[in-house]
C-alpha cells in the first residue's frame, strides 16, 4: 500500500514537471526528441519571461485550433530553433536542405550563407546604409554579440504576436508585431524603460511534410533601432558590465 502512495506521487511529480518544463507556444524546445539536441548556449533556452511579456501585451487571443494560433505557433517555434539550436539538422520546423530566407526582397540565402552573415539577429538587420551610419553594424557583429546585445536592451524578451493571418498553408501570409521594453543598454545608449515596437510581414512557405523551406519577411529594421537609440549616451564600462550577465544569456528572445 505505501508503495503504491509513494508510486502514484513519483507520477504526479514526474507530471507536474513535464507540465513546467513544456511550453505551450513552442514545439520541439523540451520534448523527448531533445535529448540529444545541441544548444547555442548550452541548455534549451528560458521562456518564462518573454511568455509573461506577452500574454500581458498581446492584442489578439486567438482561437485554440485556429489557423492564427497555429500560424503563431509555428512562428515562435522557428524562431527558437533558428537562434538556439547550433546543428541545423536539430531544426525540426524546417527542412535544412530546401531552407531559404529573404529580406526585403534581397536575394535569398540558404542556412550556410546565413551563418557566413553572422546568423542570429545579423541577417535579419541588414542595411545598404554605408557603415559610418550604421549604429548597428551586421558585419561587425557575431551571432552571440548580438544575441547579448538584444538580449541585454530587452531583458524580459522580445514578445511577437500575429495580428493577421492572410492566407493558409501551404503559403502562409501573416502579419505580425514584435515588442519589449528597453530597460537595459544599447549600443552606448541608456535604457528608457520605454515600449519598443517592430510591425511587419511574414511568408511562410511549406512543403508535404509541413516543413518550412522558404521564408521572406518585410519590415523596417529603423523601426527597431529607432527605439533603442533614444537613451542618453552611456560609457562604455557601464554598458559592458550589464552585458555580461550570464543568466541574460540563456533567455529566450
Amino acid at each position: 500500500m505505501l508503495m503504491h502512495i509513494k508510486s502514484q506521487e513519483y507520477s504526479k511529480h514526474v507530471r507536474r514537471k513535464i507540465e513546467m518544463d513544456h511550453d505551450k507556444y513552442r514545439s520541439h524546445l523540451n520534448d523527448e526528441g531533445e535529448k540529444n539536441t545541441i544548444w547555442r548556449f548550452g541548455a534549451p533556452p528560458n521562456y518564462d519571461a518573454v511568455n509573461k511579456l506577452f500574454e500581458e501585451g498581446r492584442t489578439k487571443v486567438w482561437p485554440p485550433g485556429s489557423l492564427e494560433e497555429k500560424v503563431q505557433n509555428l512562428v515562435k517555434t522557428w524562431e527558437m530553433e533558428i537562434f538556439h539550436k547550433k546543428s541545423f539538422d536539430d531544426n525540426k520546423s524546417i527542412d535544412p536542405k530546401k531552407y531559404t530566407v529573404s529580406l526585403n526582397g534581397r536575394q535569398a540565402v540558404n542556412l550556410e550563407e546565413k551563418r557566413k552573415l553572422g546568423g542570429g539577429y545579423n541577417f535579419l538587420l541588414q542595411t545598404s546604409l554605408p557603415e559610418k551610419l550604421r549604429v548597428y553594424n551586421p558585419a561587425e557583429e557575431t551571432a552571440d554579440s548580438s544575441h547579448v546585445a538584444f538580449t541585454t536592451a530587452f531583458p524580459r524578451g522580445f514578445a511577437v504576436e500575429i495580428l493577421q493571418v492572410y492566407s493558409g498553408p501551404p503559403v502562409i501570409v501573416y502579419k505580425f508585431r514584435h515588442w519589449g521594453y528597453m530597460e537595459g543598454p544599447f549600443k552606448g545608449h541608456a535604457p528608457t524603460g520605454e515600449m519598443v515596437e517592430l510591425f511587419g510581414i511574414g511568408i511562410f512557405e511549406l512543403d508535404e511534410q509541413e516543413k518550412i523551406i522558404k521564408i521572406e519577411f518585410f519590415f523596417d529594421r529603423g523601426e527597431l533601432l529607432g527605439g533603442l537609440l533614444r537613451g542618453a549616451s552611456l560609457d562604455s564600462s557601464t554598458e559592458a558590465a550589464v552585458s555580461t550577465c550570464p543568466i541574460l544569456r540563456n533567455t529566450g528572445i
